[in-house]
């Protein structure tokens, strides 16, 4: 009789044994990271680390790109004191310059950028700057004088590509200027190389004939004769001592019925 309570006794805690070993596999699993979780974390590690390199690239072509730029000449409009006042000014027609003169050296002995703010000019010292106002649309700037022309009747000066773009000379192609001598690296109404420039002749025999004639006449000047990269032909004369009021007397005296003749300063 003793068994049956015995068996009704155990029974519960048969059962509750039971029931904790089926309990513990569960919570073993839980706790266990499945292998997915593992094998995602190399790859969310790596893509922090590829997108700055991508960026990174990005960014350096732009450098690559400055760092090129800068091996040019200086792109910028020249820079004059704040307090500067005109030493000069004068008033004409402007007009531009650019193929097939860009990457030719010019006056100065520089490599011609029409990319940068300068100008040609035919008697201001090389080196000067200029103030440009365009006296229809009001706009102005600063440009340096590192050539010479331009060699047309009536037109005082010749503009880079970039000046005439900013100056809105560049679509009309020639435009009434206002120019203020802001710096000259020289005098203006003394010294310097003087020299006559007559031209241009569209053929070459026409600037020999003249240059012929000019040598017999003149016999202590010098007779150039020369091709532009334009195709015409010139021809430039420097008197004795590259005296500016000999140069100026040749100039009066000189006439030609093809081309124009021009007071033109060397330096």
């Amino acid at each position: 009789m003793k068994h049956p309570a015995i068996l009704r006794t155990s029974i519960p805690f048969l059962l509750i044994f039971l029931l904790a070993s089926c309990g513990h596999p569960k919570q073993a699993r839980v706790n266990v990271p499945p292998p997915p979780a593992a094998t995602t974390e190399p790859s969310t590690a790596e893509s922090p680390a590829a997108s700055p390199s991508k960026k990174g690239a990005k960014k350096n072509r732009p450098a690559r790109a400055v760092n090129a730029e800068d091996d040019h000449a200086d792109l910028a409009e020249p820079t004059i004191p704040a307090t500067a006042t005109p030493l000069a000014t004068e008033t004409g027609q402007a007009s531009w310059y650019g193929p097939p003169y860009h990457n030719r050296r010019g006056s100065n002995g520089e490599v011609y950028n029409m990319h940068a703010m300068t100008a040609a000019h035919r008697t201001l010292p090389l080196g000067s700057i200029v103030r440009v106002t365009n006296l229809k649309t009001g706009h102005a700037a600063l440009v340096r004088i590192t050539d010479r022309g331009p060699f047309i009747p009536g037109r005082v000066l010749d503009l880079s590509l970039a000046a005439a773009r900013k100056l809105d000379v560049y679509q009309p192609g020639v435009a009434e200027v206002k120019v203020d001598v802001m710096q000259t690296p020289a005098p203006l109404e003394t010294g310097g190389k003087w020299a006559v420039q007559i031209g241009g002749f569209p053929h070459e025999e026409e600037a020999t004939k003249l240059a012929d004639h000019l040598k017999s006449r003149y016999h202590t000047a010098k007779v150039l004769r020369f091709a532009s990269p334009a195709g015409a032909w010139w021809i430039r004369v420097r008197v004795l001592d590259d005296d500016r009021e000999r140069a100026q007397k040749l100039v009066a005296e000189t006439e030609t019925t093809k081309g124009a003749v021009f007071l033109v300063r060397l330096d």
